[in-house]
């Protein structure tokens, strides 16, 4: 049976929604009101009735549902509760007795409330002549929320100075300007003096003459006045031109900021050019090719075609042997065991089977003695984790199964330091405490304080839990850290635990698409970043019998303090989309979804779109004639592990590769 699921939230609680295709429209569900409008943090109330052909009401036991309930909730009993401006769509479901099922869709509109702040972002109170800014602004509605993209007017009251409708700003000649930005009923001014530009001369400011695509150059530009004295408020602008190296007509592209980061994606001749008044410095830079191509060479594969993989753990057992655990999605609730320390031969060695359609995610204790598993579906509703002993892979038993406060669902999890990090339905993380694996016991739960908050995963390192919340984005929260620790310079540490959890920091980003993180420290810069992966599936989720194509890609977030970090570069594999990753020393692996295994080259500064650099080590297609979806990469979840990469395949199983250099 196809089944096709037509959003990210689906696709994590799609257990409720399988089942007999949509019957015919001899049955209707009426849906009073059948649209909605209304307003943030407003509620209404839902109604509906099933009715057969003839209009006689069947039943008035209709489920809700929402398709974006971080924007628009529904509960069971129908109330709609909007937390988000915009347009969005709601769903009524009828399940009758043969188990059809019937589907009403309610369009929601939800009002943008009046302005009532802006405020002004950076602009000076003094600009010299024969410079310019682009103005910023932050527009805040009645219901407390930074307005996205919103309609700004810009003015000036002298004809000293230009401003346009984008919001540039520059000024000609000296004198004082009033400035009004407005947006909807609301305008906010500020006066600016504008004074001669006593810029003479400049100096760029970098010494690096030629570079590698990706490489990241730093210009330190200073400005100088007729006495050869520094000028140090004197505003820079940066530009570059580019001379590519072929005659094919691509030209050779880069990126520069107005910090004056430069980075180059293709080799050529780049000129950097600094410009402050009518004073201009320029440089001319040679950018070579990365040249960091590697092979993959595929070492073993245990194919698995019954049942989708979920994600994978590979440990050293007690014994001193490599082992594997891998998941199921959507099947009977197994999860495998694989001898993988020769993984040119993966050898099955058992598994366990409980009440669960999907096994989402496995992890393994430190010590490696202990599994735990994560529940979906399960016949009971009672989820929860089940931990398991794996002290012999051989003959793995069962510990005890915990579902206390976890009845809707886990999805992922994390051990740690005796702990269980579960997410618990969608909503949260609770912290389980495993000292006794017979008895295990929640200590606390960590949860986001927002309406229609959410939560997909958590991965924990150095006491630090880094979670990923969807529209919320990335959240850092301690639960026992180590202030010696591999973290942010000057971060306070050492403020949680696993009962006390206390949040660091947030960062979100616009798509709203944070499914996965991991956090590392560069080996070559000593910088500190957080990676968010995206999840979505824009055109619909093929169970069974054709290639799903998702989206998205991954970000880097330098946080080299809690409290500005700063999303600097990107990873995007065209008409792709990323699932998990992993950091080993300065390399990326991600499994990319339909894109395969990707492994990527992340040394040095990291700025702008690195699969355009050329930074990317190799890839493999995790594609299998016999797959459970034949002749479809849909990778799961990688792992480096003793000079091997083992990734675990959707439609494929496991799989064991190794890099190797290119032959000259």
């Amino acid at each position: 049976m196809k089944i096709l699921l037509h959003s990210i939230l689906l696709f994590c609680f799609s257990f409720l929604f399988i089942g007999k295709a949509v019957a015919q429209p001899e049955i209707t569900i009426e849906v009073d009101p059948s649209e909605v409008s209304t307003a943030v943090n407003e509620e209404i109330q839902l109604t509906a009735e099933v009715k057969d052909s003839e209009g006689n009401i069947i039943s008035q036991e209709v489920r809700f549902f929402s398709a974006d309930r971080r924007s628009v909730s529904v509960n069971s009993a129908g109330v709609v509760s909007a937390m988000q401006p915009g347009e969005y769509e709601l769903f009524a479901m009828y399940i009758n007795e043969d188990g059809e099922r019937f589907q009403k869709v309610i369009p929601v509109s939800v009002a943008y409330p009046p302005i009532k702040t802006i405020n002004l972002i950076g602009v000076p109170e003094r600009i010299y002549t024969q410079s310019g800014i682009r103005i910023s602004q932050e527009v805040i509605d009645e219901a407390g929320l930074v307005r996205e993209n919103p309609d700004v007017r810009y003015s000036v009251n002298s004809d000293i100075v230009t401003v346009d409708r984008f919001g540039f700003f520059e000024a000609k000649e000296s004198g004082t300007v009033s400035l009004t930005v407005g947006s909807g009923d609301v305008n906010v001014s500020k006066e600016i003096e504008v004074v001669e530009n006593p810029v003479a001369s400049l100096t760029i400011g970098n010494e690096v003459e030629s570079a590698r695509t990706g490489d990241v150059l730093r210009l330190d530009t200073k400005a100088f006045d007729g006495l050869d004295e520094e000028v140090p408020d004197a505003p820079v602008e940066y530009s570059f031109r580019s001379e590519p190296d072929d005659q094919l007509g691509e030209g050779a592209t880069a990126q520069i900021d107005q910090k004056g980061r430069f980075v180059a994606n293709k080799p050529g001749f780049y000129t950097l050019i600094a410009k402050s008044g009518n004073q201009v410095a320029r440089q001319v830079v040679r950018i070579e090719p990365r040249d960091v191509q590697q092979e993959i060479e595929r070492v073993g594969h245990a194919l698995v075609d019954n049942v989708h993989t979920s994600d994978l753990w590979i440990w050293e057992g007690v014994d001193g042997r490599d082992y594997a655990i891998t998941g199921t999605w959507g099947g009977n609730g197994e999860a495998y065991f694989w001898d993988v320390t020769d993984p040119s031969d993966i050898i099955p060695l058992d598994s366990v089977t409980v009440d669960a359609r999907t096994i989402n995610d496995v992890k393994i204790s430190e010590d490696g003695t202990l599994a735990v598993i994560t529940r979906e579906g399960a016949s009971t509703r009672r989820n929860g984790i089940v931990l398991l002993d794996v002290t012999n892979p051989r003959q793995v038993e069962i510990i005890t199964e915990y579902t206390e406060g976890l009845t809707g669902g886990v999805h992922n999890t994390f051990i740690y330091e005796n702990h269980v990090y579960a997410v618990n339905n969608g909503t949260r993380y609770d912290i389980i405490n495993i000292d006794d694996p017979e008895n295990p016991h929640t200590v606390s739960r960590f949860e986001l304080d927002r309406p229609g908050h959410s939560v997909h995963d958590v991965w924990i390192d150095n006491g630090l839990a880094y979670s990923s919340n969807w529209s919320n984005g990335i959240v850092v929260a301690d639960v026992g850290s180590n202030p010696q620790a591999d973290t942010p310079e000057g971060a306070e540490l050492g403020l949680g635990s696993p009962s006390n959890p206390v949040e660091l920091a947030r960062y979100s980003y616009p798509s709203g698409w944070s499914h996965a993180a991991f956090p590392f420290k560069s080996e070559s810069t000593g910088d500190f970043y957080v990676i968010a992966g995206d999840e979505a599936f824009p055109n619909g989720l093929y169970v069974e019998d054709r290639p799903t194509i998702p989206a998205g890609w991954i970000h880097f977030i330098k946080f080299n303090d809690w409290n500005s970090p700063e999303e600097v570069a990107s990873y995007r594999v065209p008409e792709a989309g990323t699932h998990n990753f992993w950091v080993e020393g300065d390399i990326l692996y991600i499994a990319y979804y339909n894109g395969g295994l990707r492994v990527v080259d992340i040394s040095g500064e990291l700025m702008g779109d690195l699969y355009e650099q050329g930074r990317e080590i190799a890839h493999f297609s995790t594609v299998h004639h016999n797959g459970f979806v034949p002749n479809a990469a849909m990778a799961w979840g990688p792992q480096p592990y003793k000079g091997h990469i083992f990734v675990s395949d959707w439609n494929s199983g496991l799989w064991a590769f190794k890099l190797v250099k290119k032959e000259s």
